[in-house]
């Protein structure tokens, strides 16, 4: 299994775009990896996980978007869930589309159809099909079995999934706060091998949490109950990512991190093999 991350961004990606503040002006001058887009994942080049405004970005340095046969979105804020992309998978926008299939909660959809009815040609939207999920409930799609959990972060039933492959297990635990009590029950109850890989929010990484959003603290946190509950070991993978310049991600920071935690944190382009 192959992992791509992508973009590894907050909201405002960084440098934030309008933001003059010491550490985005900084950034602009280096260059290099402290530059990070907004968030998006993909799997074995088929599962794209969040569909950001720089997927037109991520598609032009080399990711092969073509080619994805399912997105999943965590919620339907901009930076995670870009509809009005979609109007271009089809006619002569983008030759030879298949068929692609969205899921996502109910908000997902309605912003899906606020943002495409004025421009959606009737032949492109025979290409995508939005699919409804829901916390708890399992999903399969090709050789994948996904099941929602419930995210923290906003009103709209935001999710994070764990997603199953060929025997690989990935928990991704962006876009939120730390994880409602009734995840790790359900994690519990439905048992299974330690994860191969998580996915964390580590938005704020050595500085304050909140309610949406979490530090490598409270990612450390989740991983120690996990492996309590037999749910991660030591051959668990743990990616740090989701970075806001309000953290200062530098690259000092972000190996200290690492060194501190054994965690990897993330960079736009890393790969992973699982």
């Amino acid at each position: 299994m192959k992992i791509a991350y992508l973009g590894t961004g907050a909201a405002e990606g960084i440098p934030a775009i309008f933001c003059s503040c010491p550490y985005c002006s900084g950034v602009r001058l280096r260059g290099g990896k402290e530059i990070r887009s907004r968030s998006q994942i993909l799997i074995d080049g088929e599962l794209s996980v969040e569909f950001p405004p720089d997927a037109f970005y991520h598609a032009a340095a080399g990711a092969r978007l073509n080619e994805i046969k399912y997105v999943l979105v965590t919620h339907s804020h901009m930076d995670h869930f870009y509809a009005h992309d979609f109007i271009l998978h089809g006619y002569k926008y983008a030759y030879g589309a298949g068929r692609l299939d969205i899921y996502g909660n109910a908000e997902v959809l309605k912003v899906f159809e606020e943002c495409t009815r004025r421009e959606l040609r009737a032949d492109v939207g025979q290409t995508v099909a939005l699919h409804e999920v829901k916390a708890f409930e399992p999903v399969f799609f090709g050789k994948w079995r996904v099941t929602p959990l419930p995210a923290r972060h906003s009103s709209e039933s935001p999710l994070t999934y764990c997603l199953e492959k060929d025997g690989k297990r990935i928990l991704h635990l962006t876009d939120t706060g730390y994880p409602p009590e009734e995840n790790f029950e359900f994690l519990q109850k439905a048992g299974g091998k330690p994860f191969d890989l998580i996915t964390f929010d580590c938005t704020f990484l050595f500085g304050t949490g909140s309610d949406r959003h979490m530090t490598i603290e409270e990612n450390e946190k989740i991983r120690t109950r996990l492996t309590r509950l037999g749910l991660a070991d030591g051959n668990t993978r743990c990616v740090i990512t989701h970075f806001s310049h309000n953290a200062e991600p530098t690259a000092e920071k972000l190996r200290r991190a690492e060194r501190e935690y054994g965690v990897i944190a993330a960079y736009d382009g890393m790969t992973l093999e699982l």
